[in-house]
């Protein structure tokens, strides 16, 4: 029966990555890849998590199964840094966490759970979106539509046209919300455009699902949850999909969590039991090396204080990079305006130019970027920045 099978085309950014590594181009740089660098080009494992690995296989005694709901210190833990401690004490058992295999499991696992409470259910994703929630949630069978969301030509938040749609969204479907560090835009909501959104969901009865990667690369660990915390204490009901890839650089141990806030300890006690028969029926049990991890980190003070330093050196270096590329673009006399990148936040933001420009950019000057011109900030350093300048300046003229 394989016979019939017909290849599927590449992954636009793993597609990318592969002719960056084939290129001999010595000037190349890969603007497309969404993992965090430093200085070196590198994706480092922090020294933190070196710390409690070695402290895990120093100490760690059986490498039997977890629970399919993971590691219960884990859970708490994610939910601690999401909500807050006031906040989770005051949600108490509306709240339930689970551990998931990354924040794709997570969004993979939520929208399992939602079909489980409403088949119909359409998710409302932003548009632009990150490529991979469509087929993480349409494959699962959630119908998805889009909100208006980045404005191409302005570089800003389309707020109002957003409102807008968000008015028409009826009781029964989800509007999915990025909690920081937009991806692929960096335009992320004000607190003042999060509070409208929460107003409005509470009018139209909708429910929220929020999609949070990079908490502590955009404003801070504090500063990041404003969005989640406000929806959380303000509405009956709310899902979050979370990561540990980015702000711990647990990329490959594939870490992260879905929280889940139901109007009432009778609804959280069910969920729970289908988030776990969703766990069992996907794939048994998560693994348990990211998460022990994290835990590890977060109850260690001395790790934790490391941690929350070296988190804030990438978010420094993130802000500083995109104040550098925005003088330099300045300094070259370029006549597009680019400050707006400066003003974003996260790894990523739109470049601005269009797909003729990028196909340049890769083609002519081993600038790789994907089609939408999204660009991974922190893949720039002082090293390349001069040839990104010098680059975009020629496909511009």
């Amino acid at each position: 029966m394989f016979e019939t099978l017909q290849p599927l085309p590449a992954d636009p950014i793993l597609g990318l990555s592969a002719a960056y590594r084939a290129d001999t181009n010595p000037k190349k740089v890969d603007l497309g890849v969404g993992v965090y660098k430093d200085a070196a080009g590198s994706t480092p494992v922090m020294r933190a998590i070196k710390k409690a690995e070695e402290h895990l296989c120093q100490e760690q005694v059986t490498k039997a199964y977890v629970a399919p709901v993971g590691l219960g210190e884990y859970n708490e833990t994610v939910a601690k840094m999401l909500l807050g401690e006031d906040l989770l004490r005051s949600l108490g058992r509306r709240r339930v966490t689970v551990q998931t295999p990354g924040g794709c499991g997570a969004l993979r696992m939520a929208a399992d759970f939602i079909r489980k409470a409403n088949k119909q259910a359409t998710v409302w994703v932003s548009d632009p979106t990150w490529a991979n929630h469509v087929p993480l949630l349409g494959s699962a069978g959630l119908g998805i539509e889009k909100y208006p969301y980045y404005d191409y030509d302005k570089h800003s938040v389309r707020f109002d046209e957003m409102l807008d749609t968000l008015q028409q969204i009826p009781v029964g479907d989800l509007v999915l919300l990025h909690g920081c560090c937009h991806n692929p835009s960096g335009a992320d909501l004000s607190r003042e455009q999060w509070q409208s959104v929460r107003d409005i969901a509470l009018s139209q009865g909708f429910t929220v699902f929020i999609d949070t990667a990079y908490q502590g690369l955009g404003d801070g660990l504090e500063e990041d949850a404003y969005g989640i915390r406000l929806l959380a204490e303000s509405l009956p009901e709310l899902i979050v999909a979370s990561s540990c890839s980015k702000n711990f650089g647990l990329y490959r141990e594939r870490t992260g969590a879905l929280t889940v806030t139901c109007t009432s300890d009778q609804s959280a006690a069910a969920a729970i039991t289908l988030l776990a028969a969703a766990a069992r029926a996907n794939y048994s049990m998560p693994p348990d090396h990211g998460a022990s991890i994290v835990q590890t980190v977060m109850s260690t003070p001395e790790l934790y204080a490391d941690w929350q330093e070296e988190l804030a050196e990438m978010r420094n270096r993130i802000n500083g990079l995109r104040s550098m590329l925005v003088s330099r673009l300045a300094e070259s006399e370029v006549d597009t305006d680019f400050s707006f990148i400066e003003q974003e936040k996260g790894m990523f933001s739109f470049l601005g130019v269009g797909k003729e420009q990028v196909k340049k950019l890769i083609n002519e000057y081993s600038i790789y970027l994907v089609n939408s011109s999204r660009i991974n900030v922190a893949s720039i350093n002082e090293n390349n920045v001069d040839y990104v300048v010098e680059s975009i300046l020629a496909i511009l003229e």
